[in-house]
């Protein structure tokens, strides 16, 4: 499991980087000061899990959660109890309260590895039958078609039906047109934005979108023809405006 590391106090982080490492199912993917550092790591790379401090200056940690559209699992760690509350209002598996030694953390660390492999299982990961998809071509598709494996079936999607890609870890979930429910494959958000053609942009970290699909554009974000707003990420902006600048009509 790729785990980050997130606290404004030195000490504290490498304390907390320290732990991690110690920890056989985890690999540490790095260690930030800043949840806002934290926020610009994660827009370049997934992480399933993140140990993050609350009190932190100019975005708390808690905020900093809540503005995930995806987030990972989370374990809370500060120096002050009344948080404790509010952290398990945004679904943090655990809370760990400062000072915290090893056995403290370790447990916590079992917390974590407990969802992750219930998600795992959830998901119908691991084994020799996870690849979810294919190429059209060789399933006897056409260009306008792909095939995914979700749970036990094969199902064929076309690309037009598409309205956007969500991000979910290490599988995706197809928002489509024609059906209500989301489908739900194992395959990363890199692998998802390589094989949808040019009509699709990837605007977030755990969002890729169907650029014919989208009803309005604000400051924040998008809106799609379901009414969803989705985010664009800060790495994502520019090559987003761009593309509004080429089709932007006005006086």
């Amino acid at each position: 499991m790729k785990v980050l590391a997130i606290d404004d106090e030195p000490l504290a982080l490498r304390q907390l980087a320290a732990y991690i490492e110690k920890i056989p199912f985890f690999t540490l993917a790095g260690i930030c000061g800043s949840a806002i550092e934290a926020k610009q790591m994660m827009d370049q790379d997934d992480v399933d899990a993140i140990f993050c401090d609350i009190n932190m200056p100019d975005l708390n940690g808690m905020d900093f959660v809540k503005s995930i559209a995806a987030p990972p699992i989370i374990v809370f760690t500060t120096a002050y109890s009344q948080y404790a509350i509010e952290g398990y209002k945004v679904n943090a598996v655990d809370y760990l309260l400062k000072p915290f030694g090893l056995d403290e953390f370790k447990r916590a660390a079992n917390k974590v590895k407990q969802v992750y492999d219930t998600q795992q299982a959830a998901y119908g990961r691991g084994g020799a039958e996870s690849e979810p998809i294919k190429e059209a071509s060789e399933l006897g598709g056409d260009a306008d078609t792909i095939f995914v494996k979700s749970d036990s079936h094969i199902i064929r999607i076309s690309i037009q039906d598409i309205r956007y890609v969500e991000g979910m870890s290490e599988y995706v979930k197809i928002y489509l047109d024609s059906i209500p429910k989301p489908v739900v494959v194992l395959l990363s958000m890199k692998g998802m934005e390589e094989r949808l053609p040019g009509e699709f942009m990837r605007v977030h970290r755990s969002y890729i979108i169907n650029l014919k699909k989208i009803v309005e554009v604000n400051k924040k974000g998008v809106i799609m023809n379901d009414n969803a707003f989705l985010p664009i990420g800060d790495l994502y902006k520019e090559a987003f405006a761009e593309y509004l600048n080429q089709r932007f009509w006005s006086k």
